[in-house]
């Protein structure tokens, strides 16, 4: 696949990202969240990646670098426009405002599109107005679960061998209190007789997915429902457990109640952006749709909110990984993002798995609070290489077993291959999919996802609509 190169800085479009609301707790360290309870999966200790102290981490960067570490850039295609023309990425109200003591993102309570077709080169005079022009959709595979295992059956029967995820049989449950209201960020296991088959965390409605043999490979011998059991809270529940198959038509919940005390009214959201050359098209619109996104989502929800960043590129770009994790310093963050520039990619797979290495390895995920939540936005796969798809499995795992949501916003490149993946990620996690559509008409022409019907919505609203259901 031809990529094109572009130079553009990733500025205080998303310079919002750091909003925050809350105060240092109790965070995540991949390395004392593992175990030996996770079945076949090694703990990230395994996975070759740069560790902070995450404990102590407010605000704090890391970088990771490539195995070809790539200091020419002679390949950039200088034909794609510049995008320091932001004038410091921020969304301004009237299209004559002055830029020069321009401090942080105006809120406003409309979109405010551009003047003229989206993929004008506007030059200097551009005043990076582009949030609410996005258009995407949403398919929740959970919520359609006789959809799902239809197109496990069909398009998709090629997918789950080709990338080893086999999300095939689920235990679902709802954790609630004697009142019959959910509790959120309470631990769930599945055992397999006296071994655990899957950890997770439930979400701020009361619900765990725990899956059976995600990882094991296809068994046409339907998994016996007496060898399984739960444990919440670390509490053995004596009721029987009811599996739900790709035979069903929809999801068999048990429901199980708790005398779990309810999490504290905080969340943490991250972003995971694919930074090299290929999102081209579209990062400058995303951009300004993250900033409206953040200041809206910290306005309006009723939790504590705090946000963290990373972005990616490739093995044999300037760098793998370079995030910001969560922080209370607003400055300290802009400051952060004004500094990126993206470009890169040689070829069509990026580093996805390194990015999620880099959310459990450097990121200061509250594991006290009610939700946690990953959009991972990008526009091509991982490299399919067996020791990748092994560091997938791992990151996926740890994800579940913390209760971090991940779903993924497929841009313009995603292919069928891409779109399978990021669907067991989302399913996995008990995320859902979004996809970029076409009736904005900006970027390169998007595939048709494989989904049911579904509204079409504006990205920024579509994300803000995902964040209050998730934490609030």
């Amino acid at each position: 696949m031809l990529i094109r190169k572009s130079k553009f800085f990733l500025m205080a479009g998303i310079a919002a990202l750091c909003i925050s609301c809350s105060d240092d707790s109790a965070s995540i360290n991949a390395s004392d969240s593992t175990g030996n309870d996770n079945g076949p999966v090694a703990d990230l200790d395994s996975i070759d990646t740069p560790k902070i102290d995450v404990n102590n981490a407010n605000g704090a960067t890391f970088e990771t670098k490539g195995k070809n570490h790539r200091e020419n850039r002679d390949e950039i295609d200088e034909s794609m426009p510049m995008y320091d023309s932001y004038k410091g990425g921020v969304p301004m109200e009237t299209s004559d405002a002055d830029f020069s003591d321009a401090k942080t993102p105006s809120v406003t309570d409309e979109y405010i599109p551009i003047d003229g077709e989206p993929d004008v080169d506007y030059g200097d005079d551009f005043n990076g107005r582009t949030y609410g022009l996005l258009t995407a959709s949403e398919w929740n595979d959970l919520d359609n679960w006789s959809s799902w295992t239809d197109i496990l059956k069909g398009e998709f029967s090629s997918k789950t061998g080709y990338w080893k995820f086999y999300p095939h049989t689920l235990v679902a449950v709802q954790v609630v209190d004697e009142n019959g209201t959910g509790l959120a960020n309470v631990p769930v296991e599945l055992l397999n007789k006296d071994k655990v088959e899957f950890a997770t965390k439930t979400d701020n409605a009361g619900y765990a997915y725990c899956w059976v043999g995600l990882f094991a490979g296809a068994n046409d011998k339907a998994a016996n429902a007496k060898d399984f059991s739960l444990k919440v809270n670390g509490k053995a529940s004596k009721d029987p457990v009811k599996l739900t198959s790709k035979k069903e038509d929809s999801l068999q919940v048990n429901v199980i109640t708790s005398d779990a005390e309810q999490a504290d009214a905080k969340a943490d959201v991250a972003f995971i952006v694919d930074a090299t050359g290929s999102m081209g098209d579209e990062i400058r619109f995303l951009q300004s749709d993250l900033s409206y996104i953040i200041d809206h989502a910290a306005s309006d929800t009723k939790v504590a909110l705090r946000t963290a960043v990373v972005f990616y590129r490739d093995e044999s770009d300037e760098y793998l990984t370079r995030g910001k994790d969560f922080s209370t310093d607003i400055a300290n963050t802009q400051a952060f993002i004004a500094e990126q520039e993206a470009y890169g990619g040689d070829d069509f797979p990026e580093a996805v798995h390194s990015a999620l290495e880099a959310t459990l390895q450097n990121f200061s995920w509250n594991e006290a609070a009610r939700s946690r939540i990953a959009f991972l936005i990008l526009d091509a796969p991982p490299h399919h290489q067996d020791s990748i798809i092994e560091s997938l499995q791992k990151s996926i795992t740890f994800y579940a077993k913390n209760g971090i949501k991940l779903i993924p916003v497929a841009a313009s490149g995603v292919d069928k291959d891409t779109e399978s993946l990021l669907r067991f990620f989302e399913l996995a996690t008990g995320g859902t999919y979004v996809f970029l559509t076409d009736d904005s008409g900006i970027g390169y022409s998007h595939i048709e996802a494989s989904v049911g019907d579904s509204d079409v919505e504006k990205l920024a609203d579509l994300m803000l609509r995902l964040i209050k259901k998730y934490v609030e």
